[in-house]
C-alpha cells in the first residue's frame, strides 16, 4: 500500500456555551479544526483530526498544523503508511519539533491500518481492556457559583469527575474550589486545573488554603521545576500536564515522583504511536492517566475512546467526549456519551465517516 494523496480540511467548531475560558484571561468561542485525509492506492483512506487548544496554550496553532502538513506532504507520497513507525521516521527527519502537526498523519495511518486488517484501533493500541470509559467534564472559568451550578447541571447528565479551570486571582480560585467542591457528592472527582496559570507564591497560596479538601491539583505553575516546587508543599494528589509532552519527560517525572496522575494529550505528544508508548510506560509505573487531547469534535473523540478502551480501567483516571461540547458533527460513528461515559467504535480503524457536507472543500491537495 502506498500514499497517494493527502486532503487537508479546515472546519469550525462552535461551543453549546458560547466559550471557554481558562487560566491568565485566555478564551475561545469557535475552534479551529484541521481533518485530514489519506489516500492510497489500495482504495482505503484513513483519517484523524487536529485541534489546537488556541495558541496561547501550547506551542501549537491551528494554522500551524495544515503548515506542518504542507511541509511534511512531499516526504509521504509514495510511503507505506501501514510501516507508521517509518512515517514517524520519515517525519521527523523532514521536519525537527511540531509534534502536533505530525499528530494526523500518524492518527490517520493507524486508522488505515484498522481498515486494512478489519480491526478496531483498539484492538491495535493493545486490545480491549474495558468496554466504555468513565469521561470528565471541563467546567469553564467563570464565577464560583456559576461553576458550582454548572457542576449542578452537568452531574445530573452522568458525570461524576469534574476539571474546574482556575489559574486566575488566587483569592477567586480559593472560593471556585470551595464552591464546587460543595456541591459534589463525596464520590465525585474534582481537579483544580490551573494550566500553568499560578506563579509559584499564588500556587502555594492555594494549595494551603484547600488543603482540608478532596480536590486534585493539576499543572499550577508554568514550568516543571516551579510545579515541582508546589509538589513538595502539598500533599494534595498532583497531575501534570503541559510539561509531560515526551516520553523523556514522562520517565524524568516518574524518577523524580513529579505526579500522581498525567493528563495523556494525543495530538501534543505527536499522535498514537508515542502516547500509546507513553500509556504503557505509565501502566509499568503505577501512574493513572487522563486521555485526551487539546480539543476536537467527532474525529478526535474516536481516537481518544480507542486509546482509552484499551487501557485498564485502574489506570484511566478519565477521557474526554469533546464532540459532546460543540455544536457542528463532522463524522458518523463517533463515540457518544452515555450516563457519563463512551465506549470506542467495534468498526474497523477508527470507525468513523466524514460528514464531508461539514467539512466542505479541502483548504489543500497534496498528490
Amino acid at each position: 500500500m502506498k500514499i497517494t494523496g493527502l486532503n487537508v480540511f479546515q472546519v469550525d467548531l462552535p461551543l453549546k456555551e458560547g466559550r471557554y475560558s481558562w487560566s491568565n484571561g485566555n478564551f475561545i468561542d469557535v475552534f479551529d479544526s484541521t481533518v485530514l485525509e489519506i489516500e492510497t492506492d489500495a482504495g482505503l483512506t484513513g483519517y484523524a483530526e487536529c485541534c489546537p487548544l488556541g495558541s496561547a496554550y501550547l506551542p501549537s496553532f491551528a494554522r500551524g498544523v495544515r503548515a506542518g502538513i504542507e511541509e511534511l506532504a512531499p516526504h509521504l507520497i509514495g510511503q507505506d503508511p501501514l510501516n507508521i513507525n517509518g512515517i514517524n521516521r520519515i517525519m521527523d527527519a523532514a521536519l525537527r519539533g511540531h509534534p502536533y502537526a505530525k499528530a494526523p498523519v500518524d492518527i490517520a495511518c493507524w486508522d488505515l491500518l484498522g481498515k486494512s486488517t478489519g480491526l478496531p484501533l483498539y484492538t491495535l493500541l493493545g486490545g480491549a481492556a474495558q468496554d466504555d470509559v468513565a469521561l470528565y467534564r471541563a467546567i469553564s472559568q467563570e464565577d464560583p457559583d456559576i461553576m458550582a451550578r454548572k457542576i449542578e447541571g452537568y452531574a445530573a447528565e452522568g458525570y461524576t469527575k469534574f476539571q474546574l479551570k482556575v489559574g486566575g486571582d488566587a483569592d477567586e480560585d480559593i472560593a471556585r474550589i470551595r464552591a464546587t467542591r460543595a456541591v459534589l457528592k463525596p464520590s465525585d472527582l474534582l481537579v483544580a486545573d490551573a494550566n500553568t496559570g499560578w506563579t509559584r507564591h499564588e500556587a502555594a497560596r492555594v494549595v494551603s488554603a484547600v488543603a482540608d479538601l478532596d480536590v486534585y491539583i493539576e499543572q499550577p505553575c508554568p514550568s516543571y521545576e516551579e510545579s515541582m516546587s508546589i509538589r513538595r508543599r502539598t500533599g494534595l494528589p498532583f497531575v501534570m500536564d503541559e510539561v509531560i509532552d515526551t516520553p523523556a519527560t514522562l520517565v524524568r517525572g516518574i524518577a523524580e515522583d513529579a505526579m500522581d496522575v498525567i493528563n495523556l494529550k494525543i495530538s501534543k505528544v505527536g499522535g498514537l504511536t508515542k502516547a500509546r508508548l507513553m500509556r504503557d510506560i505509565c501502566i509499568s509505573h503505577g501512574i493513572p492517566m487522563t486521555i485526551e487531547d487539546t480539543w476536537g469534535g467527532d474525529i478526535t473523540t474516536a481516537t481518544i475512546a480507542h486509546l482509552a478502551c484499551s487501557t485498564p480501567a485502574e489506570f484511566t483516571f478519565s477521557a474526554t467526549d469533546f464532540n459532546s461540547y460543540g455544536t457542528v458533527d463532522i463524522a458518523e460513528g463517533a463515540p457518544k456519551r452515555v450516563n457519563g461515559r463512551m465506549a470506542a467504535a467495534d468498526r474497523p480503524g477508527l470507525g468513523i465517516t466524514p460528514i464531508y457536507d461539514a467539512l466542505g472543500t479541502p483548504v489543500a491537495r497534496y498528490s
